[in-house]
């Protein structure tokens, strides 16, 4: 945003008095710069420096802006520019813009765009079809195809011709009849091979794809997986529909991690920046999950309650509550955080819950008997009786097992019901435990410290 301040005053004179000498000077501004000084800009101000750009280089400018200001500034520009912008735009990119859209003002804008560029608008209707958390709204159709029987030079002619609306070169597609894939060519192969040797004889027939239905999440663990920058999207009967690339994939990542973090403090996903969402809708994402976290207190107000005689009757009781029940909720949230970082990155299936059961149990008891060490100091140290640090010691260690083994196993069991393991969030993880901890403790209080109570109660 730095440059945009800057600069931008001066290259929107520019752009606005002498836009023949712009050509040059944007040749050393990227896209992404000059879409932080469109930001930077009121509605229609930028609009009218938009308009004003090379439509290739103000496509890629758009391409970069949040949805929000897509539409705004879509809006103010009007079908017929939207859509000449749309025509210079990556399939992808111009898929995800039509798609968020609302239908009234989608369909005229396809229309439009259908009268500009037949092919681009055929492009953008299928891949708008496909759910744009999957492979198929992941997928650009801007990849490079050659037949099996050309020439090794051949091929690399083909490439040449067609590099400059590729989304990337780094692997060009084999296609049969039907646009069915045989196999790949790396760009090292096609630079290596013999001239006149064959493609069929130079590609790789092993190619790893993705169907198009498969979630975004689990595409990036396969593209990380095998460590490529291209995967292609193929339908069940071979048919190339398209390439996902790295890039689509980062954003990805950064969307699924900024969601998951969202979700695991309890608040449901916001995409704008933290300044660029209204005071409302933090509200509206916020305020659903802290009634339901308050209203869960209730629970341990009431667990509280139910022991009231024996808190009563021992008033160092209570000293210990906040204690005991932070050392439940610490690990609970740390194994929730373990399991569901597991679950995101393939390292563990809702079939291995067993194996993540024993682990958490032995965690459990490793962690919960060190800090039952330090408890019992706790209450001894100050000339505590060793029946209260007893008392102290086994409460942790149950404490701890449990906030292990919840944490651990709720994302599993949230996963195999289909929901979003990030929903297990450290507050409510926290809430739980709360609960189920103040009942062991008080319930080993009545066990423990039974001769204490009752001599309490006669006097």
């Amino acid at each position: 945003m730095r440059l945009a301040q800057l600069i931008g005053p001066e290259l929107e004179t520019l752009v606005r008095e002498n836009p023949a000498e712009v050509s040059d000077l944007l040749d050393e501004v990227h896209p992404e710069d000059f879409a932080d000084i469109i930001d930077s800009l009121s509605d229609d101000r930028a609009t009218e420096l938009l308009v004003l750009l090379p439509t290739d280089y103000a496509a890629q400018v758009f391409e970069r802006l949040g949805e929000e200001r897509q539409e705004a500034l879509s809006g103010r520009m009007g079908v017929d520019s939207t859509a000449l912008l749309m025509s210079e735009m990556g399939a992808d990119e111009a898929a995800d813009f039509v798609g968020m859209l609302p239908p009234d003002v989608a369909a005229p804008l396809l229309e439009s765009l259908e009268r500009v560029d037949p092919e681009a608008a055929e492009e953008v209707g299928e891949l708008a079809r496909w759910p744009e958390t999957s492979a198929g709204g992941l997928m650009t159709t801007d990849f490079i195809s050659v037949s099996p029987e050309l020439s090794i030079q051949d091929a690399v002619d083909e490439v040449r011709r067609a590099a400059q609306e590729a989304e990337t070169l780094d692997v060009v597609f084999v296609l049969g009849e039907s646009e069915r894939m045989l196999g790949l060519l790396t760009l090292r192969s096609l630079l290596v091979a013999a001239p006149d040797e064959r493609v069929v004889d130079v590609m790789v027939s092993n190619v790893i794809s993705v169907p198009p239905e498969m979630d975004q999440e689990e595409v990036a663990q396969k593209l990380a997986k095998y460590d490529f920058n291209t995967l292609p999207v193929v339908s069940t009967n071979g048919e190339l529909l398209g390439v996902i690339t790295a890039d689509d994939i980062l954003d990805v990542m950064n969307e699924e991690q900024a969601e998951d973090v969202h979700k695991m403090g309890a608040i449901e996903p916001i995409r704008e920046g933290y300044f660029d969402a209204s005071m409302l809708e933090y509200i509206r994402k916020r305020a659903p999950w802290l009634v339901i976290l308050f209203v869960g207190g209730y629970f341990t107000t009431t667990a509280m309650a139910a022991y009231a005689d024996v808190l009563a009757s021992i008033e160092e009781l209570s000293f210990y509550v906040p204690l005991l029940i932070a050392a439940g909720g610490n690990s609970g949230s740390q194994s929730s955080t373990l399991v569901i970082r597991g679950l995101a990155v393939g390292d563990i299936g809702t079939s291995q819950w067993w194996r993540v059961l024993g682990r958490e149990l032995g965690q459990g008891l490793l962690l919960g008997a060190l800090l039952a060490v330090l408890g019992a100091m706790r209450v001894l140290l100050p000339g505590g009786s060793p029946t209260f640090a007893l008392l102290i010691a086994v409460t942790v260690i149950c404490i701890v097992v449990m906030g292990c083994v919840v944490g651990g196993m709720m994302p599993l069991l949230l996963h195999r019901l289909g929901v979003d393991p990030a929903t297990s969030s450290t507050p409510f993880i926290a809430t739980l435990v709360d609960v189920l901890g103040i009942i062991i403790y008080l319930s080993l209080a009545r066990w423990l410290l039974a001769d204490v109570l009752l001599r309490a109660l006669q006097t």
